[in-house]
């Protein structure tokens, strides 16, 4: 009996070191990753503002002079080009990144977009009025000369968006756009109530704001797509990077390479992106998205911080759900 225990011994003694030598690798794999994490971030970050700073020296903003119309169309494209490169760099980097910088980044770059589409409008041709020459007759003179017309109010229901469009506080009514109208636009859709949309393109970006009871389908957008104060929506979308903001009780059909985010939401739920039509192939093309990448169950709930229990914020929709006939 006393050699068996004896013989016992060594066994766990050698156990307890095979755990403690364990541990240890555990540690040191731990320490590893987050210093590979932390490099990461040093990395974006830097590369981050310094790809920012670009984009603002083309725009003329933060202080600086505004670019001359002889050079502006060219640097314009420019801060596009780079705009789209910064989102891209962001969205690579939401899988390290914590919350809050993923917030900062975000909006840095509605703000750049913003200030582009404003130096976009600012480039668009001014009408000239051009008047006769002057009569003798005064009053002959200021019979015929034409006066300024009016100005004219924009079509009901659609809301002027600098360098893009869409539709505003409309009611129970089917609304489309094509891809011409679509192509590279930035699209506000705002104030809806039972309404249906179908947009059939690539835009660049899509912002959906205060509706209620509406489905909105959306071919691939080549960056972001904005969702604020929705409530008991079907949206489909494709995108770089989705944000939903005070949401709730709206169903999600997602294609997107980052990761999805939502803040101040209930009741979200989440499904593949599904919606199709004739020339989705080559608007896919034209976004620059990868198709192959959907990360449509990848979701970071800002206010959700404990990351070892589910957001009870958002789901994922059940399979016998996601059979919708869209058209």
């Amino acid at each position: 009996m006393e050699g068996t225990e004896k013989s016992l011994v060594p066994e766990r003694l050698q156990k307890r070191e095979q755990e403690r030598l364990l541990e240890v690798e555990r540690r040191k794999q731990k320490r590893q990753n987050q210093t590979v994490e932390e490099e990461k971030s040093d990395f974006f970050a830097a590369a981050f503002a310094r790809e920012r700073e670009a984009v603002e020296q083309l725009l003329g903003c933060a202080g600086q002079e505004a670019p001359g119309p002889g050079v502006a169309p060219a640097r314009l494209d420019e801060a596009a080009s780079r705009l789209q490169a910064l989102q891209k760099l962001l969205n690579d980097a939401v899988l390290y990144l914590a919350p809050y910088d993923v917030r900062l980044g975000q909006e840095a770059l509605a703000r750049l977009q913003g200030a582009l589409a404003e130096r976009r409008q600012e480039l668009q041709p001014k009408k000239r009025f051009a008047f006769k020459s002057r009569r003798k007759d005064a009053a002959g003179a200021a019979a015929e000369a034409p006066q300024p017309p009016p100005p004219v109010a924009p079509p009901p229901g659609q809301l002027h968006v600098p360098s893009g469009f869409g539709f505003s506080n409309r009611e129970s009514q089917t609304l489309q756009m094509r891809a011409e109208e679509l192509h590279q636009r930035d699209i506000l859709l705002t104030g809806l109530t039972d309404c249906t949309v179908r947009l059939y393109g690539n835009p660049n970006t899509l912002r959906l704001t205060k509706a209620r009871g509406c489905t909105v389908l959306c071919g691939p957008v080549s960056t972001s797509v904005f969702l604020d104060d929705c409530v008991g929506c079907v949206l489909a979308v494709a995108c770089q990077q989705l944000r939903t903001h005070s949401t709730r009780d709206t169903r999600i059909f997602l294609q997107v390479t980052s990761r999805a985010i939502v803040e101040d939401c209930s009741g979200v739920q989440f499904a593949p992106y599904s919606w199709s039509y004739a020339g989705i192939d080559q608007d896919f093309e034209g976004s620059g998205l990868d198709r192959s990448k959907n990360n449509w169950r990848d979701v970071d709930d800002f206010n959700w911080l404990a990351r070892d229990v589910a957001s009870p914020n958002w789901s994922i929709l059940p399979e016998e759900e996601r059979m919708i006939q869209w058209d």
